[in-house]
């Protein structure tokens, strides 16, 4: 065997030995790829979420708001009823009896309506909370992906390590938004 063939050998060898001692960080990154996926996606989804409910919350709003007026008009009629005569008394005892009675069933429902809509702005909240948590993980992972491969270029495992550590602040993230309430 000449000195060249087995120098060439021993290249080969080295190649190969570096190779699959990158092979660790080839996998994370790939690893990593999948999660800033499935994170992006759930943030995706958090944010439709948190618009639906709010359109859901601007509707319950002006369902509101639609009750004012009606008890607002019904307040009026009833106190323009107070200060005008009537001929016929008995009519005039009775309209003023239904305004009541509408006034009364009206200020329940008024309350009952703010407290749904109070309730779905809070949802929107929480939606909007989680949605932040998703950005923010994906963002970590993303950059815990980029400073990984910088470990392929340079061969130095201090980038994987450092990658690792922005990817695991990134599942912490990821995983607490399932626990915002």
């Amino acid at each position: 065997m000449e000195a060249n063939e087995a120098q060439e050998l021993q290249e080969h060898a080295e190649h190969g030995s570096r190779e699959s001692a990158l092979r660790p960080v080839a996998f994370t990154m790939s690893v990593l790829a999948v999660l800033v996926a499935v994170t992006t996606v759930l943030g995706h989804r958090t944010h439709t979420e948190a618009v639906l409910d709010q359109n859901k919350a601007t509707d319950q709003w002006n369902y509101y708001q639609a009750h004012k007026i009606r008890a607002n008009e019904t307040e009026l009629a009833a106190d323009l009823m107070a200060v005008v005569t009537l001929a016929d008394k008995n009519a005039a005892g009775k309209m003023e009896q239904a305004y009541a009675d509408h006034e009364k069933k009206w200020a329940g429902e008024l309350k009952e309506e703010q407290e749904k809509a109070e309730a779905q702005e809070t949802k929107v909240e929480q939606a909007e909370a989680r949605a932040d948590r998703f950005d923010l993980a994906e963002a970590l992972l993303e950059i815990g992906l980029v400073i990984t491969s910088v470990t392929l270029l340079t061969r130095s495992r201090i980038y994987w390590y450092l990658g690792l550590v922005f990817s695991a602040i990134g599942v912490a993230s990821v995983v607490s938004a399932f626990f915002l309430k």
